[in-house]
């Protein structure tokens, strides 16, 4: 039976995208049907809601979503509307992989994946200013919840990741030298453990800022890198910039109740309606799903449909140096697709 996932095409770029990804997963023969739902700009626009009940039942029903970039209103009071995502579906883990796929790069070979905690930490949202005397603004706080139970399930989960993946090393990066408290508890459970997989996954932890430095020296000593909801949100850009951008950055977010799977980039305004979006980090985000329901076939033809067509420069869209469109590549993975 096709397995229900609730399409949110997104604002933007993300309607031209999603279209052209759901093409690709109908032509490699992905069991699927989609369940359409908005949020975003283009939700307040129609309903006056960023984030409907409509789109929230949809997913809640499916467990399951697939996800354009969506467009946060600007001045509205609108928090970010991923991370209401992320918060309303417990989704803890966020997972971004990132593969070389374009070469002739800064780099070659890049194969790292990044796990990060996705609902406590700064982002968590407990601030508030601080007033003193008649300035009602002189200070503002922001507190960086970490939770032991938090911690304990995204460290788990990037363990259990690197086994299934047949990965070699957890690299735990963190700032316990300055954070004693917060990301000294981080440290600490990670340590603990990390002796549960010895001799299954080897585990080191490295400070924030190192790990930043050697991820632009040396990438290839890290395989999977875990850490708190900030420094994940740096690190999985900076990762991305080893590949060529975010275009080629992919990502999921997991949870015990549902899944959501989206591009990382954002929703390019400037772009949109012109038909030159890449749509290979949906695309990515959309074999990850694929991967996640169990349907590895289709995955994998579509995986090595996409790679053949950016590394033969086959119709490839501007951001990645080509004079292609999003509709001319999309052509080209179909072709290879129907070839394989």
């Amino acid at each position: 039976m096709p397995e229900t996932v609730t399409l949110i095409p997104g604002d933007g770029i993300g309607p031209e995208i999603t279209a052209s990804v759901v093409r690709i997963l109908e032509a490699a023969g992905a069991q699927l049907q989609w369940e359409e739902q908005i949020a975003g700009e283009t939700a307040l626009k129609q309903v006056g809601d960023p984030l409907p009940k409509a789109t929230i039942d949809s997913i809640k029903k499916n467990r399951l979503a697939l996800k354009g970039p969506l467009s946060t209103p600007s001045g509205t009071g609108f928090r970010s509307i991923n991370v209401a995502l992320r918060q309303e579906f417990e989704l803890y883990a966020n997972v971004r992989p990132v593969r070389t796929l374009v070469v002739g790069g800064r780099y070659e070979d890049i194969d790292l994946v990044l796990v990060r905690e996705n609902t406590e930490g700064l982002y968590s949202g407990v601030e508030h200013y601080i007033g003193i005397g008649s300035d009602p603004r002189a200070a503002a706080e922001s507190v960086m919840l970490v939770t032991r139970f938090g911690v304990n399930r995204i460290l788990r989960y990037a363990f259990e990741y690197a086994v299934k993946h047949g990965r070699k090393k957890v690299t735990l990066a963190h700032k316990a030298n300055i954070l004693k408290y917060t990301q000294g508890l981080f440290l600490d459970m990670g340590r603990e453990i990390a002796k549960e997989y010895e001799g299954k996954v080897e585990f080191e932890d490295r400070i924030i800022d190192a790990t930043a430095m050697l991820l632009v020296m040396d990438p290839y000593r890290f395989d999977v890198i875990v850490c708190e909801n900030m420094f994940g949100d740096i690190l999985s850009d900076q990762i991305a910039g080893l590949v060529g951008g975010l275009g080629l950055a992919p990502g999921a977010n997991i949870g015990e109740n549902a899944a959501i799977f989206e591009a990382v980039h954002g929703s390019a305004p400037d772009i949109a309606g012109k038909g030159v979006a890449n749509p290979s980090a949906l695309l990515m985000a959309a074999v990850m799903m694929l991967d996640h329901l169990g349907q590895k076939e289709p995955a994998q033809r579509i995986r090595t449909a996409l790679e053949a067509t950016i590394r033969e420069n086959d119709s490839l869209t501007p951001d990645l140096k080509g004079s292609g469109t999003t509709q001319t590549f999309t052509d080209a993975v179909v072709r290879r697709l129907g070839s394989s």
